[in-house]
């Protein structure tokens, strides 16, 4: 299933470096985000466009899940010639990570 099925993303930009937090619409729904959602797996999802480190934060208290993408956006905002290099992008292809199937 896809990851957008069970939470929703936001997202933020500063320079070179977006951050994308993954929310649980349920608290039961977080473990399998922290489980499924990993920093590996979200930079081999964003192969190509992230060129650096993909650091996670985990915040199990709110079922949230935090990634700060380093060199990101080409460049930053102002820096770039891409159609839109801000991070609000990035944040739309995270959803179709795929997770299993909940029990």
């Amino acid at each position: 299933m896809q990851r957008r099925r069970i939470a929703h993303s936001r997202t933020g930009d500063k320079g070179d470096i977006a951050n994308i937090s993954v929310i649980a619409y349920r608290s039961q729904d977080y473990a399998l985000l922290e489980k499924h959602v990993t920093a590996g797996r979200v930079q081999d999802h964003l192969r190509g466009i992230v060129a650096g480190a993909v650091v996670l934060y985990a915040l199990p208290r709110i079922g949230a899940l935090n990634f700060v993408l380093e060199g990101a956006l080409a460049g930053g905002v102002t820096r770039s010639l891409a159609q839109d290099a801000h991070g609000k992008s990035l944040s739309s292809a995270i959803p179709s990570l795929e997770v299993p199937d909940l029990p």
